[in-house]
């Protein structure tokens, strides 16, 4: 089976290439994020947020014929701007420390920048996502109980995320 690659900013000639998910890996990244997350993901704020609508977009590394890591991005509105909001991002494990994940999150920067989104939104780390260009999103409110120091956002030009966060 062919997989579309992305090139990303930084092309590793030993890493696996990042993937368009296609729908035959869809199996391998539900197994891959419930391995991660386990079924605790599905009554947070950003699960339920995903719930019901298909990603805009996904992302997938192939190790040895499985999914290693995965990432995807759904659309959503923050106040008036449209937007992508990441996640969940899952590595397998045992290859955790080896930028994989960095890698995923980058092609997400690089497709929301080649599709002229207005940012991406996510809950997460700020000292992980900072590298990145992500910062506080003291405006965007979810539908839900969130930390709101987790939320983030990354403009991809002028727009700011303001405002009530919903399916986009």
């Amino acid at each position: 089976m062919s997989h579309a690659s992305i090139q990303i900013s930084a092309p590793d000639p030993v890493a696996e290439p990042i993937d368009l998910e296609t729908p035959a890996d869809a199996p391998g990244v539900e197994a891959l994020i419930m391995a991660a997350f386990g079924p605790g993901r599905f009554p947070k704020t950003a699960g339920r947020l995903r719930e019901g609508p298909r990603p805009a977009v996904g992302f997938v590394a192939h190790r040895q014929g499985r999914v290693g890591g995965a990432v995807r991005l759904w659309p959503v509105a923050i106040g008036a701007t449209p937007g992508l909001f990441l996640g969940p991002i899952a590595v397998e494990a045992a290859v955790r420390s080896e930028g994989l994940g960095a890698r995923l999150v980058q092609a997400c920067v690089d497709h929301a920048r080649i599709t002229a989104t207005g940012g991406i939104l996510l809950v997460g780390d700020r000292a992980y996502f900072e590298r990145f260009g992500f910062v506080a999103a003291p405006d965007a409110r979810l539908p839900g109980p969130v930390d709101q120091r987790r939320v983030l956002w990354l403009a991809v030009g002028k727009e700011t995320a303001a405002g009530g966060v919903r399916i986009g």
